[in-house]
């Protein structure tokens, strides 16, 4: 009786423990079994960085983090005190300038004008004279009454006069046609120069205004109201929801079916759906990327390369840094 029951408990426990064998077999070959390699992605979007060409200091913003805004829209606006000092002395260099020009195509004044004429008038009384003056001496010498001396002294009178009454006459000529040709460009050219440097200035006063440049959603602000900013310093990032896709990072012997044109499907956690993408860029991510070993030998090495892919339909809800899964059998 003893010997039959010991031989039963043997049996029983031969049989329990090939049986907890087999069942660590079954579940080892399933745990070991190679399952399908998981590729993590995530949702990217293009940003443009918002700066001002000209330092101030932050007076207003008009916009706040996550707030969405459209082309043309006013984000914030600086304080640039310098720069409007800069505008009023351009204006007046600019006013200064006109009136040169002015003065250049008006030319003399009619008072000026007038005494110039009286001038030509007086020379040309002198010059009447002088003739009258000359005949009657020459007349005299060709009797032989007066000397050559005096013949030539009036002669030289007569002369003197003809040259004052020309001279008297390019006074006048000269003070009714106003200023010369070369005169007037020359402040036409300063008139020009002034309103240029006025546009200029204008064009900084118009960057103290920082104007969305397409539409999107401000992600960052980076000073606070109140603080001074630099040129070309960033003051915010908006993000451009409509240029969003998707990165990975896929070691080389999972890019099968991964080619450039290719549409796929992945899973979008934070979504909880499937969305549909095609491959539209890819690079190796060279030496400093990760690498893995085929072999311990390690007879060659695996690279990784980004691949980029566009959503095929917009997806409501995604939006940049959520993950996106990639199964890969």
């Amino acid at each position: 009786m003893d010997t039959k029951s010991q031989n039963s408990n043997m049996l029983l426990a031969f049989l329990t423990l090939t049986g907890v064998i087999a069942i660590v077999a079954v579940i080892g070959f399933f745990m070991l079994r190679k399952g399908p390699e998981i590729v993590q992605g995530q949702a990217e979007v293009t940003e443009y960085r918002v700066s001002s060409k000209v330092p101030g200091r932050i007076l207003e913003f008009r916009v706040k983090e996550g707030q969405t805004v459209r082309a043309g829209d006013t984000l914030a606006i600086l304080e640039a005190p310098d720069v409007q000092a800069k505008l009023e002395q351009a204006r007046a260099a600019e006013a200064a300038a006109q009136a040169q020009n002015e003065k250049a195509l008006k030319g003399a004044r009619q008072e000026q004008i007038q005494a110039a004429y009286e001038m030509w008038q007086k020379a040309q009384a002198g010059v009447t004279i002088a003739e009258k003056s000359y005949k009657r001496i020459k007349n005299l010498y060709d009797q032989g009454v007066v000397s050559a001396q005096k013949l030539d002294e009036i002669t030289a009178q007569k002369d003197a006069a003809l040259a004052t009454e020309k001279a008297a006459k390019a006074q006048y000529t000269m003070a009714k046609n106003g200023a010369e040709r070369e005169d007037k460009a020359a402040a036409a050219a300063l008139v020009n120069r002034a309103k240029g440097a006025v546009a200029e200035v204008e064009s900084y006063i118009n960057e103290t205004y920082l104007i969305a440049q397409k539409n999107g959603e401000v992600s960052e602000i980076f000073p606070k109201q109140g603080e001074l900013v630099g040129t070309g310093a960033p003051i915010m990032n908006v993000a451009v929801m409509d240029d969003m896709w998707v990165t990975f990072n896929v070691r080389e012997d999972l890019l099968q079916s991964l080619t450039v044109g290719t549409e796929f499907e992945a899973f979008v956690p934070a979504l909880d759906k499937n969305i549909r993408l095609k491959v539209n860029y890819m690079k190796d991510l060279g030496t400093y990327a990760a690498w893995k070993a085929t072999k311990t030998t390690g007879q060659f090495d695996l690279k990784t390369f980004e691949v980029r892919a566009l959503p095929t339909d917009k997806v409501e809800g995604l939006r940049p840094g959520m993950s996106v899964i990639l199964d890969r059998e």
